[in-house]
């Protein structure tokens, strides 16, 4: 079981690889907030690009990266951005089947995308993710069938990871596990089963998403409610990264 905390700069990285992780992935969302971007590719190519460069030149482990649906519909300009985001240095990453402004593409074409981007960069992990759970495609008594169906033709294209956000039921997981040979991804979320019981029912890989990043922010905004509607400052008592460990996470020889 790879456990996966999802990051969005370099301190944030730095932090839960200081913690023990043997690996770092991004959140597409939470890198977009902090560059003021609402998730969903409004973030710029070349801006995503360069954080994730920055991330993976101050890290020490590796980092799979959030790459939305490649920022391109045409299997060429796939590859083509798929080559820049092998070029920054991450180890792998996922590639969704969500079109922008909504829906999937179909089968065919996602097929078409995933050979592109996996012969753009045959070294990397390429986690594939159906969003049909997610975005809630279809009538729910045939989610599943869907999921698999695109889930094998994902893994025949070459994925090497197949990523399925948005299920916490137990047997649906279990289910998804057996329908494929490659390791399965969950989104964890308030209902999904702890480490332990993902494991024993075959997932091999669980990310966070933008649920660190979205706390944080809940933590800020108290703070924000304190200093405004209090006047004090008890957040300065609380627990809290000193000054000089802040420092030293940045400070890599």
């Amino acid at each position: 079981m790879l456990v996966l905390p999802n990051a969005w700069d370099v301190i944030t990285a730095r932090l839960f690889e200081d913690a023990g992780f043997p690996a770092v992935a991004t959140s597409s969302a939470a890198v977009a907030n902090a560059l003021g971007y609402t998730d969903g590719r409004a973030l710029p190519l070349d801006l995503h690009l360069a954080t994730l460069e920055r991330i993976v030149r101050g890290a020490g482990v590796p980092i799979s990266a959030d790459f939305e649906n490649g920022y391109a519909d045409a299997p060429e300009e796939v590859a083509e951005n798929v080559a820049r985001l092998a070029a920054t240095g991450v180890s792998g990453f996922n590639f969704e089947d969500t079109k922008a402004p909504g829906g999937l593409y179909s089968v065919e074409e996602q097929v078409a995308r995933l050979r592109a981007a996996r012969d753009a960069a045959p070294s990397l992990f390429l986690n594939a993710r159906t969003d049909v759970f997610l975005e809630n495609i279809g009538p729910e008594p045939v989610r599943f069938a869907t999921a698999a169906l695109r889930l094998r033709a994902f893994v025949d294209a070459g994925a090497d990871g197949v990523f399925v956000p948005g299920v916490a039921d137990r047997d649906t997981i279990a289910r998804l596990v057996a329908v494929t040979s490659r390791p399965l991804n969950v989104l964890a979320g308030p209902s999904t089963p702890d480490v332990l019981t993902l494991a024993h029912l075959g997932v091999r890989r669980v990310s966070v998403g933008s649920s660190p990043m979205r706390r944080t922010l809940g933590i800020l905004r108290e703070i924000a409610h304190e200093l405004r509607d209090e006047g004090t400052f008890g957040f300065t008592r609380q627990s809290s990264v000193s000054f000089a460990d802040a420092n030293a996470l940045v400070a890599r020889g």
